[in-house]
């Protein structure tokens, strides 16, 4: 594409230019190699070739503007060149990346490769039903993106102004995605799993003047509702001008005043539309997270910062290289969707799977017949899902030719160390590198993980372990005091700002300052819990807000829960703190067994009191066990936690919305488990 601005030097003028340009581009191999827009390079950058891991990284937190600018210049298609690297200060959370520099995000995932090939694989729609997928080449979703670009254009969509995106994963989910990155619209998907009301607030805050939906969705055999949901948020959602509603089943919907058929109208569209060249710090996305105080909070992301963190991190954290095909089963809507499904991948040229379905539709080895059928290269998921199949006979995995996959990965929290051998074991045959990801929504894209590292490196189980390039992190005491050396445990902060992190929290940049960077003067605060080992490798422990301080021992439930869930019949468990009027807190663990010891589980509770004391200490030893069938979940398997600690509390007449949960009626099993513990309790 930058080939569009050596012959003609104006971005616009499309109509007549871009064909002749896309034509040229494709017809002159030459011309396209001097503009660097190649799939994933082998080489960080030419100025960076032929240097070691140990190398580039010194230079990333030592000379940051050589080595992103760099990188900048060749990864990615520029309409105009930035002029200044960075201009950052963490103190004052102002935070800038590639100034005076302007790009289209598209046309970086997909003009550029369809000028090269064309008919490259983008998405392999990975289906509900088993053996349904579809194939997207880059050419059909680019022409798809232009048609619903148009379509958001012909309906009054501006630049800058934000759109709702309510979509289960689809082709057409990355297209709204793309289509607003075509014309400088700011999209924010929301999870199509969240109530109305959880849709509303977010339109709300967001000030949404546009939703982009689909009629129906299909998960796990079951078709469930979107557009009733969109109907009954947009009541209380005034700004709200228009509602696209694409067809995922051919099931008519009611239709209002405010709703488009999007299917119908894209149809009559163009295939070609302009790109907007965008500032490097223009809003690209904003994605809800939640925060301590309940209200979520609209993360910023900008560009060109966030475009190529997004796509370095998929090259180099998962090995990705040209051909590949990679497997994230995140949702969309979610920032590992957003990152390793949809911008990295694309940014990459590579063929990305959109999976639909449940890691146990129609039954537990749905994940490895994927992998066998699509010939998955890369596999990246969620260590709950790990822990759900590890309950089943290993069968389901090993009936299932896996010697495709290269490299596993976990993402969403610290994997334990049963589920880590698993992974690795059964369904990688022990041959696999697993890579424990680090990052949050807020850092845009892995921050430490195993790889990249230097060639045969080693890969400890259950670990993050090392930083990504220009990651910097630091641990800090409760005095806010920096910890030197090694076998150290503090909160974990970075030093130093990167290109994919986070701008602001969307209309209050006061509530950024005060969470991110406020609890620890000049750094970034994660709010998470580390330990250094020995080696200067990083180990997770834990949300810092998940720490129980046990008669002045503070200690993260997620240590609690990783020395639980090394007994053979425990899949998982979830520890949370509650009072206790001499102890302070004291933890309370909810547990549940496989089958074959659920009629033991007086046994089982008294091996685990012994495990914790063993591998922790004897203060940390829950108080409470519970044995419950399930935890609580989200539908992207996230444990509410704030359920089970009311659950605890016996605090159960306002639980708050439930409806994000994959299956609310797991709440009254839980309540009905623990009014059964009380009164045995009781009657000792």
């Amino acid at each position: 594409v930058k080939c569009s601005f050596i012959i003609d030097h104006k971005y616009l003028h499309f109509s007549l230019h871009w064909k002749a340009v896309v034509l040229a581009l494709m017809n002159n191999g030459s011309v396209l190699n001097a503009v660097s827009i190649s799939a994933a390079q082998p080489d960080l950058s030419s100025h960076l070739a032929g240097k070691t891991y140990s190398d580039l990284y010194e230079l990333s937190v030592k000379d940051p503007e050589t080595f992103w600018g760099s990188i900048a210049k060749e990864r990615l298609a520029w309409t105009k060149p930035f002029d200044q690297v960075t201009d950052c200060d963490l103190s004052s959370g102002k935070i800038n990346w590639f100034l005076g520099g302007q790009l289209n995000v598209s046309v970086n995932c997909l003009d550029v490769h369809v000028a090269k090939d064309p008919d490259r694989v983008a998405l392999i729609w990975e289906k509900d039903e088993p053996g349904t997928e579809e194939r997207i080449t880059y050419r059909e979703l680019l022409e798809m993106t232009c048609r619903l670009a148009n379509t958001l254009k012909s309906y009054g969509v501006q630049r800058g102004e934000r759109v709702a995106i309510y979509m289960p994963v689809s082709p057409m989910a990355v297209a709204a995605m793309m289509a607003c990155a075509r014309i400088g619209a700011v999209h924010t998907v929301v999870f199509a799993g969240f109530s109305s009301e959880a849709l509303a607030g977010r339109i709300q805050d967001a000030q949404c003047k546009f939703v982009i939906t689909c009629n129906q969705g299909v998960r796990g055999g079951r078709i469930f509702d979107l557009k009733s949901t969109v109907d009954k948020a947009v009541k209380s959602c005034p700004s709200i001008r228009h509602v696209f509603v694409a067809k995922r089943i051919n099931n008519s919907v009611p239709m209002g005043k405010l709703d488009i058929s999007l299917d119908e109208v894209m149809a009559g569209q163009s295939s070609v539309c302009a790109p907007e060249p965008m500032d490097s710090e223009e809003m690209l996305f904003m994605l809800y997270t939640s925060g301590s105080t309940g209200k979520p909070k609209g993360i910023v992301h900008t560009q060109a910062g966030y475009l190529l963190y997004a796509s370095l991190t998929h090259q180099y954290v998962f090995d990705y290289t040209p051909g590949d095909v990679f497997g994230c089963v995140a949702d969309i809507g979610w920032i590992t969707g957003h990152s390793y499904v949809v911008y990295g991948p694309l940014c990459n040229g590579a063929t990305s799977v959109l999976f639909e379905s449940t890691p146990v539709y129609p039954n537990p080895g749905r994940y490895w017949e994927t992998v066998q059928r699509l010939r998955i290269n890369q596999f990246y998921g969620a260590p709950t899902a790990i822990r759900l199949l590890l309950k089943y006979e290993e069968n389901w995995v090993k009936k299932y030719d896996r010697s495709s996959l290269k490299t596993l990965a976990s993402v969403g929290e610290p994997i334990n160390h049963e589920a880590w051998e698993w992974f690795h074991n059964v369904v990688g045959d022990g041959r696999c590198p697993l890579v424990d990801t680090w990052w949050q929504t807020e850092t845009g894209g892995v921050c430490i993980a195993p790889l990249p590292a230097e060639p045969g490196a080693e890969i400890r189980p259950a670990m993050a372990m090392r930083p990504f390039f220009g990651i910097q992190p630091a641990l800090l005491g409760e005095k806010g005091q920096i910890i030197t050396g090694n076998d150290v445990s503090g909160a974990l902060c970075i030093s130093q700002p990167w290109p994919g992190m986070a701008r602001t929290i969307f209309g209050n940049h006061q509530r950024f300052m005060d969470a991110y960077f406020k609890p620890y003067q000049g750094q970034y605060f994660t709010g998470d819990g580390a330990y250094r080992t020995e080696d200067g490798y990083y180990q997770i422990t834990g949300r810092m807000d998940d720490v129980i301080n046990i008669s002045g021992h503070r200690l993260g439930t997620a240590e609690i829960e990783d020395a639980l869930d090394e007994h053979p019949d425990v899949p998982e468990t979830a520890v949370i703190g509650i009072p206790h009027e001499i102890k302070g807190e004291v933890p309370f663990a909810f547990v549940v067994l496989k089958e074959s010891a659920s009629e033991n589980q007086q046994a089982v509770v008294e091996e685990l009191r012994h495990l914790v004391a063993t591998r922790i200490a004897k203060y940390a030893v829950p108080d409470h066990f519970l044995v419950v069938k399930r935890l609580p979940k989200t539908r992207s398997g996230k444990i509410m936690r704030r359920i089970l600690r009311k659950v605890a509390m016996q605090d159960t007449s306002n639980l708050g919305d439930v409806s994000t949960l994959d299956d609310p009626s797991v709440v009254s099993e839980i309540i009905e488990a623990h009014k059964h513990y009380r009164s045995h309790a009781a009657k000792k």
